[in-house]
């Protein structure tokens, strides 16, 4: 499942990669609303498991390329890759999102800055990686020219678990990049990481999500991660069982609609496997998805 889809933004240039999928919980996925009703927009397996994106943007930037979340990675075992369904390896070695990076030319050592929504395994999985010969299995950095960057609170909630979130969080993932000083780490509400490029926090899935706008020209785009992971979830009340605060979430899709539909905000899923993105506007019964793109177009 490696390829682009490329979007502009004013003069900025934004690609999404495919990083591969992973099968969850269909209905982990859609919380309180019944499966006779999702499942007829997707359907599920004899596991009742639905197929997910594990989808990154890579902006093409004046100060560098900037990589916003980075799939699952290759430090998973394969009882690990059995339970959810991950697909994500590449040619040689790689993972898909390599070889998504690869069909622009670039490689790892190319990105200028890597920008994690969050850091549960399928967004900051890839932050790090295993060398295929090494015996002892240490995570590396996986983006060695790269400044990382993720919300302060966040890396406070994830290096402090509990029986209800653990699951979620690896510390292989994140930890050598926090030990080796490599974190830019915002606070507040918003922050601009580069211009053009602002990280808002989305509190729901987590309370320091954040979702990603990048603004150019009169134009925008939103990457929200989980706070909208699919375009099945464009709904209000169509809401992570997964989330710890479902109505923070509800209130952070608002607040992302009532700007975003008004001015025409494209948007790019992160987990929606069949859809791309498109075009936030306002229909009959609330937000819905104009000008969709799907995977392969």
């Amino acid at each position: 499942m490696s390829g682009v889809t490329t979007f502009r933004v004013g003069r900025l240039v934004v690609h999404a990669l495919e990083g591969g999928i992973q099968k969850l919980d269909g209905g982990a996925m859609f919380g309180v609303v019944p499966k006779p009703l999702w499942e007829r927009r997707i359907a599920p397996d004899a596991r009742n498991r639905i197929t997910l994106a594990m989808r990154c943007l890579l902006l093409e930037h004046e100060d560098g390329l900037v990589l916003v979340d980075t799939a699952l990675g290759n430090k998973d075992n394969e009882k690990f890759r059995d339970i959810y369904g991950i697909e994500n390896s590449g040619a040689d070695g790689r993972t898909m999102l390599e070889d998504s990076l690869a069909l622009l030319g670039h490689h790892p050592g190319d990105i200028r800055t890597v920008l994690n929504t969050h850091l549960h395994f399928d967004h900051a999985g890839g932050d790090t990686w295993i060398a295929a010969d090494d015996a002892e299995r240490r995570p590396q950095i996986a983006f060695p020219n790269a400044q990382y960057v993720v919300h302060r609170r966040e890396v406070e909630w994830a290096t402090h678990t509990n029986e209800r979130t653990q699951a979620s969080y690896m510390l292989d993932n994140f930890m050598p990049v926090l030990d080796a000083g490599r974190f830019r780490l915002l606070d507040g509400p918003s922050a601009t990481v580069l211009p053009g490029v602002s990280a808002i926090v989305t509190p729901g899935h987590i309370p320091w999500h954040m979702a990603v706008l990048i603004e150019n020209e009169g134009e925008a785009l939103l990457f929200p991660g989980d706070t909208i992971p699919t375009a099945h979830h464009l709904p209000l009340p169509w809401i992570m069982g997964y989330d710890v605060e479902p109505l923070r979430t509800l209130e952070s899709k608002r607040a992302l609609y009532d700007r975003g539909a008004r001015e025409g905000w494209r948007v790019v899923f992160e987990h929606d496997a069949e859809t791309v993105g498109g075009r936030l506007a306002m229909g009959e019964r609330g937000v819905a998805l104009a000008e969709p793109v799907v995977v392969g177009t």
